[in-house]
C-alpha cells in the first residue's frame, strides 16, 4: 500500500510539473486572450520584422506582430490589438518601422495623425505605411546609420567614447560656452552663405583656368631661369650699360633745360597741324591700303614681267575747263566734307570726272559731267571708220582736213558736244596721239 501510495504521488506530481509546462506555453502563445486583429501592407522593411515584435502607440505597447506574409512587393502583416486599448486608436493611423535602439530589432510604430478620426480601429481594418517625408527620411537615415554601425567594432567604440568621456569630464561648462559661441558665429554667416556659394563656385572655375594654364606657368618659370642665368653672366656688361644710360640721362636733362622754351613753341606751333592730321586719321588706313595695292597695278602699267616694257595706260579726255575768269575763278580753299576714301576696286567705267559727292572746291567753274553710260561712244556714221588700224591708212597725209574731222567727230562723243563745236586746235595735237594705233570708243 506505501508503494502504490508513493507512485501516485509521483505521478501527480509529474502531471502537475506537465500541466505547468503546458500552461505555461499557453500563456506565452496568449491562448486565453483575445485580440483584434487587423492587417498592414508594408514594402521589404517589413521582412525585416519578427513575430511576437511589438506594436506601440506614442512608445505604449498595444498588440504584437502576429503574422508576417511574405508578398511581391514587400510583406503583409497581421498586427493582434488588445482590446481594452484599440479603442484609443483613430483609423486614419499609418506605421512606420523603428529600431528599439541602435543595434535593436525593429518594432511597429503607429502614428496617430493631427486630425485623427472620430471612427476608431476594428478588426479587419487595413492600416497603411506612413509614406510621409519625414518618415522617409527617418527610414533613409537609419537604413544608411545601419552598415556603419555593423561595421564598427564595438572594442573600438568603446575605447573612443571612453577617451572622450574622460577628455570631456569637468569641461562641461567651457565646452556649452564655446559651443554658444559657435552658434552665434554660425547665426551670423548663414546670412551670408549664398554670397560664400557664389564666392566658392567661382573660386572653382578660377582653380580650372589656373589648373589649364600650369603648364605654360611651369615653361615660362623654367625660361625665366634661362633669363636669370643670362643676367648673372652679363652684370659687368649691365653695370656698364647702366653707367652709360646715367650719363645719357643727364645729358637730356641737360638738353631739356637748354631748349625747354623752344620745345614748349614747338609743340603750340605744331598743334594746328596735328588736329588737321587728327581730322583726316579716319582715312589714313583706306589711303595707306590703296597705296600698297597701286604697286602691283603701276608696276603692269609700266609693263613689268612682259616683252613690252613701257608705259602702258588708256587716256581719257574730259571735257574742257573753259579759259579763266577773272571773278568767277578765283582759287580759293572751300574744300570742308572732311575725311573720305573712295572704292577703286569698282570703280565705274569709264572712269568719271569728279568725285561721286562732287567736284573739289577749289573757287574754280566746274564743267559738266561726262555722259555716263553712253560717253565716249561715236556717232553710227562714223564709228565703222575707226575699227582697226588698216582703216586709218586711208586719210591720207598727216593734218589733213579729213584726219581732222575724224578726229574731232571721235572726241565729240567723249565731249559731249557736237563734232563741229570742238576746236581745231583739239583735233591737231590729239591726232599724233591716235595715229597708227587701234582705237577702242567707250
Amino acid at each position: 500500500m506505501t508503494t502504490l501510495r508513493r507512485r501516485l504521488l509521483g505521478l501527480l506530481f509529474i502531471s502537475l510539473l506537465v500541466g505547468f509546462v503546458v500552461l505555461s506555453v499557453a500563456f506565452f502563445n496568449r491562448s486565453f486572450s483575445t485580440y483584434v486583429n487587423v492587417s498592414l501592407t508594408t514594402d521589404k522593411v517589413g521582412n525585416q520584422l519578427q513575430q511576437r515584435s511589438d506594436v506601440k502607440v506614442r512608445g505604449l505597447i498595444v498588440g504584437s506582430v502576429e503574422k508576417i506574409t511574405p508578398t511581391a512587393q514587400g510583406a503583409q502583416l497581421t498586427l493582434a490589438l488588445d482590446p481594452d486599448k484599440v479603442d484609443l486608436i483613430p483609423d486614419n493611423v499609418s506605421a512606420r518601422f523603428l529600431p528599439k535602439t541602435l543595434f535593436g530589432e525593429r518594432y511597429v510604430s503607429l502614428q496617430i495623425p493631427q486630425q485623427p478620426s472620430v471612427r476608431t480601429l476594428r478588426a479587419g481594418d487595413a492600416i497603411k505605411q506612413d509614406r510621409s517625408a519625414p518618415a522617409i527620411e527617418v527610414e533613409k537615415a537609419l537604413n544608411d546609420l545601419l552598415p556603419v554601425l555593423q561595421a564598427v567594432q564595438p572594442q573600438k567604440l568603446s575605447s573612443t567614447l571612453t577617451a572622450i568621456s574622460t577628455a570631456l569630464e569637468g569641461r562641461g561648462k567651457p565646452l556649452g560656452e564655446t559651443l554658444s559661441e559657435l552658434g552665434q558665429y554660425v547665426g551670423e554667416l548663414a546670412p551670408h552663405v549664398p554670397k560664400l556659394q557664389h564666392d566658392l563656385q567661382a573660386l572653382v572655375k578660377f582653380s580650372d583656368t589656373y589648373s589649364e594654364a600650369t603648364p605654360q606657368l611651369v615653361q615660362a618659370l623654367t625660361d625665366l631661369t634661362t633669363t636669370s642665368k643670362t643676367i648673372a653672366d652679363q652684370r659687368t656688361n649691365l653695370s656698364n650699360l647702366y653707367a652709360s644710360v646715367t650719363t645719357a640721362g643727364t645729358d637730356l636733362r641737360t638738353f631739356l633745360a637748354v631748349n625747354k622754351n623752344n620745345l614748349i613753341q614747338f609743340t603750340a606751333t605744331s598743334r594746328p597741324t596735328l588736329e588737321v592730321l587728327a581730322k583726316y586719321a579716319p582715312s589714313y588706313p583706306c589711303f595707306l591700303k590703296q597705296m600698297a595695292e597701286l604697286v602691283p597695278e603701276l608696276d603692269k602699267a609700266f609693263g613689268k614681267g612682259t616683252n613690252e616694257p613701257g608705259l602702258h595706260a588708256t587716256i581719257e579726255i574730259t571735257v574742257n575747263r573753259g579759259p579763266y575768269k577773272p571773278g568767277k575763278d578765283t582759287p580759293r580753299y572751300d574744300e570742308h566734307r572732311g575725311p573720305r576714301c573712295y572704292d577703286l576696286q569698282n570703280a565705274p567705267d569709264p572712269f568719271p570726272q569728279h568725285p561721286p559727292d562732287g567736284p573739289l572746291q577749289d573757287g574754280s567753274s566746274k564743267p559738266p559731267n561726262s555722259r555716263p553710260g553712253q560717253d565716249g561712244l561715236l556717232p553710227p556714221a562714223t564709228a565703222a571708220g575707226v575699227t582697226t588700224p588698216s582703216s586709218a591708212g586711208d586719210f591720207g597725209l598727216a593734218n589733213t582736213q579729213t584726219e581732222q574731222e575724224f578726229v574731232a567727230a571721235m572726241m565729240a562723243g567723249k565731249l559731249g558736244v557736237e563734232p563741229d563745236q570742238v576746236q581745231g586746235w583739239t583735233a591737231f595735237l590729239a591726232a599724233p596721239v591716235f595715229r597708227g594705233a587701234e582705237v577702242t570708243a567707250k
